[in-house]
């Protein structure tokens, strides 16, 4: 894993999981809202959006974590992981709440989140893996099917994978 993809519904832990698993595998991570918005959360037209992706892809090691569905083929043909977070609509509600409370709103630095909360975004979260989980799948398929492909559908299943690879680190240098 030096080219991994980290995709899921927003509060389903994108940003969390990959700033684990960089630390672990010791990779360059960027969050897609830090490269899309500006300190104004103005966006990123999209020819500059999809050339920042591939120039970010064509490193030999990365993260990259967010969804942009219109952009993930770029980075699925590069990857050689594709990690989509499938929790429930409920647990990624939940994961909006506690980042508002500990963040307080606004942007934040460390990984360009905007938290702003609303009612399309609450429709979004809620409607994620009836309306574009089909899409993201489907994505990964015909873009990724060269890549291993990680479903992870609970915050458990998540530490769990986080705990293995750690492991597999370590038993690797001790190796």
């Amino acid at each position: 894993m030096e080219r991994i993809v980290v995709i899921g519904n927003g509060g389903s832990g994108k940003s969390t999981l990959a700033r684990q698993l960089a630390a672990i595998l010791d990779l360059p991570l960027t969050h897609l809202d830090a490269v899309y918005y500006d300190e104004d959360w103005r966006p990123l037209p999209h020819e500059d959006f999809v050339a920042e992706q591939q120039r970010l892809t064509a490193q030999g090691r990365w993260i990259i974590e967010g969804n942009y569905a219109s952009t993930l083929p770029v980075r699925l043909a590069a990857a050689d992981t594709a990690i989509l977070l499938d929790l429930p609509a409920i647990t990624c509600l939940w994961g909006i709440v506690q980042r508002r409370m500990r963040y307080r709103g606004g942007q934040h630095p460390r990984d360009g989140v905007y938290d702003r909360i609303t009612w399309g975004f609450i429709r979004y979260v809620a409607g994620y893996r009836r309306s574009m989980r089909p899409r993201v799948r489907a994505a990964v398929a015909e873009h990724g099917s060269h890549a291993r492909a990680i479903t992870l559908a609970s915050r458990r299943e998540a530490d769990d994978f986080l705990n293995r690879v750690s492991s597999d680190r370590r038993g690797a240098r001790n190796a």
